[in-house]
């Protein structure tokens, strides 16, 4: 990052960022000039006085989630998000908020929570969107019926317009107006402008007649002239103020540099809810059910076509999120009541139910509560990104998919939408979100890569926009024009009333320094395209089999820029734990796959398009945690794709010296295990750690695990022979970290076991990998992957499972070996990995099955805080082994609410990622371990976890398997 001679803060002309912020959500890709972080007011007056003498133009970003290519363009994008993300004020009495621009919405209200307020618009993105962004699209969401848009909650507003004069904009009385509209200074000249234009009769007849009907509250065409129009400046009796922040509001940055935002909140939502998800053959039968919801006055009724529902079978995650759909329908109704009375609730859905039957509309009507609920929300709001996550060019793209209509109007306006799409076009489509607000996501399917896409792409725009003015609706209800339907808003609104808009415009910016190119003189809407049309597609070859993606270059382009890897540690969840920490789009999934997108696509070095200092730049603060493989709702795998890179990477500049003595850690731990009292003496004295850790490369702050006497299986082997179990038999898989450092762990494990009354068997095998793969050495990883398999497999089924403490080992084989696997072996391997089970997964299942109980343990009292393991929680679950801890009849079991723990293997180690490390240790983890007395035992599986919690904290963790064997009856 540069600071000087330019700017007083942070900013980067450099090639890597810019192509990080050439995209955003959209299908639009611009290389910008430069990238500014700004930190203080004073500093985007700086950048606006620069842009001034430069010639540049400034593109306000905040989350950079815009559908329509809002934040996308040649100036220089202004990243407020990182620094002016603070809450400024809550004022309880007058029930408002102050924030600057980065605060993002969720964590907003969970500021807001004490004060029993809320702010109430809620996008689907609305645990990383920002409030600028909001602001500058009029963001909605799925309770606009409630809460409306951000235009209705956006009392006052203060920044900077394009002369770098400071103005706040906020309601005003008539006599107040009339002041604003003396003196010769660039304000007052808009107060003018906007008197003239609106006291003008011609004009207001023009704007009644050619603006979306007022009954459609989501509408953003153009500026919002509309809703100045009837205020008491120009309507004596009228009672509504005239305020700017009615306009600013969707004007997408291009009239005024916001730094602050005053947003009026409201009360906490009816403490009682539930959802009716009705399900339905079709769209059309769920859009004419839509009238019967809205008779009961609901917070949200929310539709999900069948494309979606067929994408939550392909992701991990939301496999478990569909666990009320039955059979497959054509769309679903997600309808939520909620009031102050359970009762109240219950009677409503109940007679709901009853309409729709008696209407013979739908099949099924399942009633959520709970934490349901937010397992169908999860879903509901994963829509954009589930459905990029298909492996072909043809998607679903972004092209007509806000547009809006009266709610009265929309199964008309859809069914003739659907007719113009099949009929003329020969394409399916995409429908959801939010039908009792007259609004649905229309997402056709075509191949953005292709010369004929491209065209049928400008044809559904061209087709789609007269058949919204036909309805009088809006071609935008909540995502904006941006550089997408800007083009268009001469055709919706006539080019009379688009000749005003343009006049605020240049009012407002005559130099055209704000955001040009979106909203007003907007360039055609098929130039600037993410993907270059009939370009050949590379393939490129890989040791990991990308076959399901169609090729690694694929798989990256799976992700669509939705930035749902930018959320924060307050929100939950792994992904991404880097960014968590920086807060840097650098360190974002979404980055990581945009840079190897780029780079495979027009490669520096075209004998090997990996070799380059990019890629590896951004992939270097990847934690490999996985999260992103089940969080990411397109499913891009960066840890997979990490790996890969890396083994190409080295192939061209060889292996470091650390990362191959880390890949060694078997074969280094193996040796030394015959003189553990020599590594111990070494590494357990203070001094000479700190020495040796420097010369390796790692931090010296770190410490490194000691190693027990024997190895575990040496300790099984030597044990007194103990007579056969009567039961069945396991084999136990005792990993490279199990079978060198955790020993006494392993010891427990299969100790309880024999107790429960199975003969343990460590088979023959070798290593897990998890080492190689971590640093990319992937050829290696798969001499070891198809040895075990070969080894395994013959002894491993469902009767006789294999069983693993370490996550990251045991897991591997029903991932990355998978995909590592030669053709021969593939189906080997995967009914191989249906029966490789973590400790936890294998103790549960027995004791549904009822060979474990409840009297084989202790019944004292006992809080346990668990944290799960990266790959546990997004590979497998979390919940097998909460449930084998609390067996123990008085054991209660509290998550501890952390993503990454920020050891991640030998990250943590790592001197130039320890502090980093530490850093996300400190976000939740840390803090709530220390926050126990020391009678509450800290579970985790992870053996790296458990390191980073001694580190970082001074506490033991416990495997689960060390707690439920110490839980044993004697």
């Amino acid at each position: 990052m540069q600071r000087n001679p330019v700017f007083s803060f942070e900013y980067s002309t450099s090639a890597t960022l810019r192509k990080l912020y050439a995209t955003d959500a959209s299908e639009y890709q611009e290389l910008p000039a430069a990238v500014a972080y700004p930190e203080t007011d004073r500093h985007i007056q700086e950048l606006i006085h620069f842009a001034q003498k430069s010639q540049l133009s400034l593109i306000p970003r905040t989350a950079g989630t815009s559908l329509a290519g809002q934040v996308v363009g040649s100036g220089i994008i202004v990243d407020c998000g990182r620094h002016m993300n603070q809450v400024l004020a809550i004022d309880s009495k007058k029930g408002s908020v102050r924030v600057q621009p980065g605060v993002v919405r969720n964590e907003l209200n969970l500021a807001l929570h004490p004060y029993q307020m809320f702010f109430g618009p809620e996008t689907s993105t609305a645990n990383r969107a920002m409030i600028g962004g909001m602001v500058g699209n009029n963001s909605c969401g799925s309770n606009s019926i409630v809460y409306g848009s951000v235009r209705d909650h956006l009392m006052s507003c203060r920044g900077f317009l394009s002369d770098g004069s400071e103005v706040t904009f906020e309601p005003l009385t008539l006599s107040q107006f009339e002041q604003k509209c003396s003196g010769t200074h660039l304000e007052a000249r808009i107060y003018r402008e906007f008197r003239s234009i609106l006291s003008n009769p011609a004009n207001r007849s023009l704007i009644s007649d050619t603006f979306p009907k007022p009954s459609i509250p989501r509408r953003n065409t153009g500026y919002a002239l509309d809703q100045l129009m009837d205020t008491q400046v120009f309507i004596k009796d009228s009672g509504h103020p005239f305020n700017l922040c009615k306009l600013i509001a969707g004007s997408e940055g291009t009239l005024f540099f916001g730094v602050e935002f005053e947003l009026n909140c409201s009360p906490l939502p009816p403490s009682s809810s539930a959802l009716l998800c009705a399900h339905f053959k079709s769209v059309d039968e769920a859009l004419r059910s839509v009238r019967y919801a809205l008779n009961y006055k609901p917070h949200a009724v929310e539709l999900i076509d069948h494309h979606i529902l067929e994408a939550t079978k392909r992701n991990i995650e939301h496999q478990k999120n569909r666990f009320f759909v039955e059979g497959d329908p054509g769309a679903i109704l997600v309808i939520d009541i909620r009031r102050s009375d359970e009762s109240a609730v219950d009677t409503i859905l109940k007679q709901l139910s009853s309409d729709l039957k008696v209407a013979n509309l739908g099949y099924h009507y399942p009633i959520l509560k709970g934490e349901n609920e937010n397992k169908v929300w999860e879903l509901r709001r994963a829509g954009q990104g589930l459905m990029n996550n298909v492996p072909r060019d043809i998607k679903p793209r972004e092209v007509v998919e806000d547009t809006a209509v009266d709610v009265t109007d929309l199964p008309e306006y859809i069914s003739e939408f659907d007719r113009l799409m099949r009929e003329r076009h020969e394409i399916e489509c995409v429908y959801y979100a939010h039908a009792g607000s007259g609004e649905l996501h229309t997402r056709p399917l075509f191949n953005l890569k292709t010369k004929e896409g491209v065209k049928t792409f400008r044809a559904v725009a061209e087709d789609i926009a007269k058949l919204v003015r036909k309805y009088k609706g809006s071609l935008s209800g909540e995502h904006g024009d941006g550089r997408l339907r800007g083009e268009f808003i001469p055709l919706m609104v006539g080019n009379r009333c688009y000749t005003l808009m343009q006049s605020v415009k240049e009012v407002f910016d005559p130099n055209y320094l704000f955001n040009p190119g979106k909203i007003i003189n907007t360039p055609p809407m098929d130039q600037f395209l993410r993907y270059q049309s009939d370009q050949p597609v590379v393939k490129h070859h890989t040791i990991f089999d990308f076959s399901e993606t169609q090729g690694i270059l694929r798989a990256t382009e799976q992700c669509n820029g939705s930035g749902d890897c930018r959320k924060g540690h307050l929100s939950g969840g792994t992904m991404c734990p880097s960014y968590m920490a920086t807060r840097n789009e650098k360190d974002t999934t979404r980055a990581r796959a945009n840079i190897l997108r780029h780079l495979l696509t027009n490669p520096s070095d075209t004998s090997n398009p990996f070799n380059s200092e990019e890629i590896k730049d951004v992939m270097d603060l990847c934690l490999s945690c996985k999260g992103c493989k089940s969080e990411c709702p397109s499913n891009v795998d960066i840890a997979k794709l990490k790996a890969e890179f890396l083994q190409h990477y080295y192939d061209s500049n060889g292996v470091p010296l650390r990362t191959y003595m880390i890949a060694h850690f078997t074969l280094i731990n193996r040796i030394f295990s015959h003189l553990p009292q020599l590594w111990n003496g070494l590494f357990g004295t203070k001094v000479i750690r700190r020495a040796l850790n420097r010369l390796s490369g790692f931090h010296p702050d770190r410490t490194i695990p000691l190693l027990p006497p024997k190895p575990l299986s040496k300790c099984i082997r030597e044990r007194p022979k103990k007579r056969k179990p009567p039961s069945r038999q396991v084999y136990f898989f005792a990993d490279e970290f199990t079978e060198f450092n955790d020993v006494s762990t392993g010891k427990n494990a299969i100790e309880l076991l024999e107790r429960l009354g199975y003969e343990v068997v460590i088979p023959k095998h070798v290593e897990s990998a998890r080492t190689w793969l971590s640093k990319g050495m992937l050829r290696k990883a798969q001499t070891i992957a198809v040895k075990n398999v070969k080894l395994l497999a013959p002894l491993i089924s469902e009767r006789t499972p294999l069983i693993g403490i370490e996550p990251s080992a045991i897991l591997g084989f029903r991932d990355e070996y998978l995909d590592l696997m030669p053709a021969d072996l593939k189906k080997t391997a995967s009914a191989l990995s249906h029966n490789c089970l973590m400790f936890e997964e294998f103790f549960i299942r027995e004791f549904d099955a009822g060979n474990i109980n409840s009297e084989q343990f202790t019944d004292r009292p006992q809080l346990i805080k668990f944290h799960g393991h990266c790959f546990q929680k997004s590979l497998a679950s979390v919940v097998p082994s909460v449930r084998a801890l609390e067996v123990p009849k008085n054991y209660e079991v509290q998550m501890i609410p952390s993503g990454c723990c920020g050891m991640a293997g030998s990250f943590g180690y790592e001197k130039e990622h320890y502090e980093i490390s530490m850093k996300i240790g400190e976000l939740v983890l840390f803090p709530t371990i220390r926050n126990q007395p020391s009678n509450v035992v800290i579970a985790a599986p992870g053996t790296s976890c458990r390191h980073q919690i001694h580190d970082g904290t001074g506490r033991i963790a416990l495997h689960p398997a060390q707690i439920l064997y110490q839980a044993l009856r004697s």
